[in-house]
């Protein structure tokens, strides 16, 4: 399509300024929310990806051969501190560190509770996403955090001294005193009913696991290779004959959450071939047929058919290209205002919980929607595709006119 054959097109678009503004007004709204709504299914997506790998999952797990399976004391990771520091150096790692998890009896009173002792690095679960980036004190020596539903439970508070009662990685007797430093609440079920959360030292030392781990969870710089991650840190000799995988075999049911939501938009693009087709079939249509005699005496003339069919495709192409444009502008727009604010489901309803609860996380209702140039090229692409597919009767029948015949309508 040339220059000339591209102003002639816009030109003869505008003689019929109500039909063109109303194809355009189409296409381009159809487009919008396309686009918004593929800005929603990012946002869905990694909100999903954050909330179930950030504060406890990992993008990857190493574990002892079989811990996984029976959650055994004695089944840990030794020389952990090696192992982290070639974790730490390896390509792809933003963050690593390790935990402990022992169950035990806790007891403010007579009455003892079950529990489950975390030791962690308080530092690594400081980041927005770890356990402790909401929690305004940090577990420190003797000092321990408390999920907040089992303090409620408990009738536990903050500055209270509970008594901690287990067994040790070799079988001893593991037991303790600790002041419960604060209470703690966060997006993982289990930590909020049934977590004492203490700094990784000091529960080694109480579970008599020198230099020694449950588990090391790792966190990736980017959240969408964690498989090459994964195969990265299990090449690591320090971490030869552990169970190391990736957050997507970790949790396949999730994964399985997060990749119908990705291919969600492939539904939604029907929208954009109905407007998009409905737009410009019509105003090429109705196009042709007020213009029989014009395009009957050019064939007179000596313009060749397939002059007519380039000048149609043309006129459906500038269409499709200028709903395009005004598409983008306000779709894209409006994801920009939606990405800097954040969409706040709960606000907007005016109703209901400000967090959901489902498979043992705590989900945000605040989102914020994003584009990738994939998204604009796709639904730009489909407009267009459209148009040309819409523009195909009327192209033809305009060819196919009788000069003689053309010019006595």
């Amino acid at each position: 399509m040339t220059l000339t054959t591209a102003r002639m097109a816009w030109r003869n678009l505008w003689r019929n300024p109500r039909r063109t503004s109303l194809a355009l007004a189409a296409i381009g709204l159809s487009l919008a929310l396309v686009l918004v709504y593929d800005g929603v299914l990012r946002a869905y997506a990694d909100w999903m990806r954050e909330t179930i790998t950030g504060p406890l999952l990992g993008h990857v797990q190493a574990h002892a051969p079989g811990w996984r399976k029976d959650r055994a004391m004695d089944r840990t990771l030794r020389g952990t501190g090696e192992a982290l520091r070639a974790v730490r150096g390896a390509p792809g790692v933003a963050s690593a560190s390790a935990r402990v998890y022992a169950p035990a009896l806790a007891a403010l009173g007579e009455e003892g509770f079950a529990v489950l002792v975390l030791g962690l690095d308080p530092a690594a679960e400081a980041r927005p996403t770890g356990l402790l980036a909401a929690a305004p004190e940090r577990p420190a020596g003797k000092r321990v955090l408390m999920g907040k539903a089992l303090a409620e439970v408990m009738g536990v508070s903050k500055g209270d001294v509970v008594a901690l009662v287990g067994q040790g990685a070799d079988g001893s007797l593991a037991n303790d005193l600790f002041t419960v430093a604060g209470l703690v609440s966060t997006s993982v079920d289990l930590v909020n009913r049934q977590a004492v959360l203490m700094e990784l030292p000091v529960a080694q030392e109480l579970f008599a696991m020198p230099d020694e781990a449950h588990e090391i969870v790792v966190h990736g710089s980017d959240p969408g290779a964690s498989r090459a991650l994964a195969a990265a840190v299990a090449s690591l000799p320090a971490l030869a004959g552990a169970e190391v995988m990736d957050w997507e075999r970790l949790a396949p049911e999730m994964l399985a959450l997060v990749k119908f939501v990705e291919i969600a938009w492939v539904f939604v693009l029907v929208l954009v071939f109905v407007a998009a087709a409905a737009g410009v079939a019509n105003t090429m249509l109705m196009s042709t047929f007020e213009r029989t005699r014009e395009l009957g005496m050019l064939l007179a003339l000596g313009a060749r058919p397939r002059r007519i069919v380039a000048l149609v495709v043309s006129e459906a192409l500038v269409l499709g290209l200028a709903g395009v444009l005004l598409g983008v502008a306000l779709g894209g727009g409006l994801v920009a205002i939606g990405h800097r604010t954040g969409w706040d489901y709960q606000a907007l309803t005016g109703q209901g919980p400000s967090e959901l609860s489902f498979a043992g996380l705590r989900w945000s209702l605040v989102l914020y929607p994003r584009l990738a140039l994939a998204d604009v090229l796709r639904g730009a692409g489909a407009v267009l595709a459209t148009a040309l597919l819409a523009a195909a009767w009327p192209a033809s029948r305009a060819a196919r006119l009788e000069p003689s015949r053309a010019l006595r309508s």
